[in-house]
């Protein structure tokens, strides 16, 4: 990883804009810069346009329009760049049912042209860290849902990414492995990568974040580090931060 890149921030959204089909603004006029190395959360209430932004960001949607740039990068125009900054872990569980733990990683690195050899070894690394040894020629069909979700992660990271989405990393997980990838989260954020989370469990984003932002009505209603996000609202936890942002939404 290059770390800070020269100031270069790794993430510059600009004014991006989109309107569905059916007339619904998922996102209006967006702008939202992440220095490279943050570590950095995406909170909101369903529909509240984070999905079409991330989407955006990945080449997955395509904004009416703004600009999207991943460490001074047009995305858009250089979408095969942008594609191998970023390791997407996905909220929707989207691994092939008939390929092992080995192949699913093993596949992921081919697609982003990862030679065999370097993959083998990253893939032994992520197997070992996510401990999914014993489960590396099993199905991915047969695993426990927390099981297909450190799959998914260690797929996430197989290309040795720069920027790291993760949505919804510990839905559905037991306690004891969600403090477990919380740790290894940090972990490869103090390593350099650059975290963008998107989660509904608030005592997480405010255990792991530097820095939030929260999006209402595809719109960036507040944007800060924790505390000071705390000391603007006079509230004593990111909760009660959301809680009054966003309460309108939530009784629409």
């Amino acid at each position: 990883m290059n770390g800070e890149r020269n100031g270069v921030p790794a993430l510059q959204v600009k004014n991006l804009t989109k309107t569905y089909a059916n007339g619904v603004v998922a996102l209006n006029d967006v702008s939202l810069e992440i220095p490279a190395g943050r570590f950095f959360g995406l909170l909101g209430p369903n529909g509240a346009g984070k999905t079409t932004l991330i989407n955006s960001i990945v080449g997955l949607a395509r904004p009416d329009s703004g600009e999207v740039k991943v460490f001074g990068r047009d995305a858009h125009r250089d979408y095969r760049y942008a594609r191998r900054m970023i390791g997407v872990s996905a909220q929707e569980v989207n691994l092939d049912k008939f390929l092992t733990v080995e192949e699913v990683l093993l596949y992921h690195a081919g697609y982003f042209g990862v030679p065999r050899d370097k993959a083998r070894e990253r893939a032994e690394e992520l197997l070992d860290r996510f401990a999914l040894q014993e489960k590396r020629r099993q199905r991915v069909n047969t695993l426990s849902g927390g099981m297909k979700r450190r799959v998914l992660f260690a797929q996430a990271l197989m290309h040795d990414p720069e920027i790291l989405f993760l949505d919804e990393p510990t839905a559905g997980v037991d306690i004891e492995l969600r403090y477990r990838l919380w740790g290894y989260i940090r972990e490869l954020n103090r390593g350099g990568l650059t975290i963008l989370l998107t989660t509904h469990y608030l005592e997480e984003a405010e255990e792991l974040c530097e820095e939030v932002a929260i999006i209402s009505g595809g719109e960036i209603a507040a944007r800060g580090a924790n505390g000071e996000l705390k000391e603007r609202y006079g509230a004593r936890t990111l909760e009660e931060v959301y809680l009054k942002v966003v309460g309108n939404d939530l009784v629409r």
